[in-house]
C-alpha cells in the first residue's frame, strides 16, 4: 500500500464509519475503482481504531462516568445508577458481534467481501432503514434502554460484519424500530461500537504483527497514517451527524445507498469491476 492510497482510504474511513452507509463497503469499492488491491479486513479493522478513538474523545465525559459507575457496581455500589446500567448494557450488546465475528472470521475476510454481496447489502438495508425511519415512534431516549433492547441493538450491530450493511446503520435501524429517537439511537450505536471495534482492531493488529493474517500483508507506515487521518475526519463527522439528526431524516443516506448499490451491480455486470 502506498502513501497516497493510505491518505485516500483514511479519509474514506473517517467519512463513512459513522454515517449509515458502510465504511467497509466504501473501502472495498474505492480500492477497486482506483485499481488498488483490496485493502482487506485487517486494514479496515485497524483503521477503525482511529475512528473509535474519535468516539472516545468526543464522548469522553460520558464514557468516564459510565466506566466509573460500572466499576462501582462491581464493588456492590452504584448498582442502580443509570451510568452503571449503561455500562452493563454496552457489555451485553457487544456479545453478539464478538461471538459471530469469531465464528465467521474466515467468511468475513473473504467471501463476504464479494462486491455483489456488498451491493445487495447496500440496497436491501437502505430499504430497511427507510422503513424504520418512517414507522419508528422516536419517543424513547437512552434512559429507557432495557436488556432485551440492548441485545437487539447488539444483533443489529453484528449484521455489520457483512460489508455494505453499516455498523451505525444497523444499530440505528434497530433503535428506530424499537421507538428510540434518531439521536438516541445514534449515540448508543457509537458507544456500543467501542468495545467491539477496538477489540477487533487490536486483534487484527496482533495477528498482523505475528504473521497470522492469512494472505494479507499490512503496510504499517501507510496503515498508521490512514488510522490517524480517520481519527481527525471521524471526529468532525460525529459532531456534524449528531447536530444533523436533531432536525434531519435518514432519507439522503437511503437514496445514496440505493444509487451506489445499483451502480456497483451495473459495473460488475458490465465487467468494469471485478466482484472478487
Amino acid at each position: 500500500m502506498g502513501w497516497i492510497e493510505a491518505i485516500v482510504l483514511g479519509i474514506v474511513q473517517g467519512l463513512t464509519e459513522f454515517l449509515p452507509i458502510s465504511s467497509s463497503a466504501h473501502l472495498r469499492l474505492v480500492g477497486e475503482l482506483f485499481g488498488w488491491e483490496d485493502p482487506g479486513a485487517a486494514f479496515t479493522a485497524i483503521t477503525q481504531i482511529g475512528t473509535e478513538a474519535a468516539v472516545l474523545l468526543y464522548f469522553r465525559h460520558d464514557i468516564a462516568r459510565i466506566v466509573v459507575a460500572w466499576l462501582g457496581s462491581l464493588a456492590g455500589k452504584r448498582k442502580g445508577e443509570p451510568d452503571a446500567r449503561m455500562g452493563w448494557l454496552i457489555i451485553v450488546g457487544s456479545i453478539p458481534i464478538v461471538v459471530l465475528g469469531l465464528l465467521f472470521q474466515d467468511d468475513i475476510e473473504t467471501t463476504l467481501r464479494d462486491l455483489r454481496i456488498v451491493a445487495i447489502a447496500l440496497i436491501l438495508f437502505s430499504l430497511i432503514l427507510f422503513w424504520a425511519d418512517r414507522v419508528g415512534a422516536k419517543k424513547r431516549e437512552l434512559e429507557h434502554l432495557t436488556v432485551p433492547h440492548g441485545i437487539g441493538f447488539g444483533f443489529a450491530q453484528a449484521m455489520a460484519l457483512i460489508p455494505g450493511v453499516s455498523r451505525s446503520g444497523g444499530t440505528i435501524t434497530a433503535g428506530l424500530f424499537l421507538g428510540y429517537s434518531r439521536s438516541a439511537a445514534a449515540r448508543y450505536s457509537f458507544l456500543l461500537a467501542v468495545p467491539a471495534v477496538l477489540g477487533s482492531g487490536f486483534f487484527q493488529a496482533y495477528e498482523a504483527m505475528t504473521g497470522d493474517v492469512a494472505g494479507q500483508g499490512v503496510s504499517w507506515g501507510p496503515t498508521v497514517l490512514a488510522t490517524v487521518i480517520a481519527f481527525g475526519v471521524g471526529l468532525t463527522v460525529i459532531a456534524w451527524l449528531l447536530r444533523y439528526l436533531d432536525r434531519g431524516s435518514f432519507t439522503p443516506f437511503v437514496v445514496y445507498r440505493l444509487v451506489l448499490g445499483v451502480l456497483v451491480l451495473a459495473l460488475v455486470q458490465t465487467g468494469v469491476l471485478d466482484p472478487t
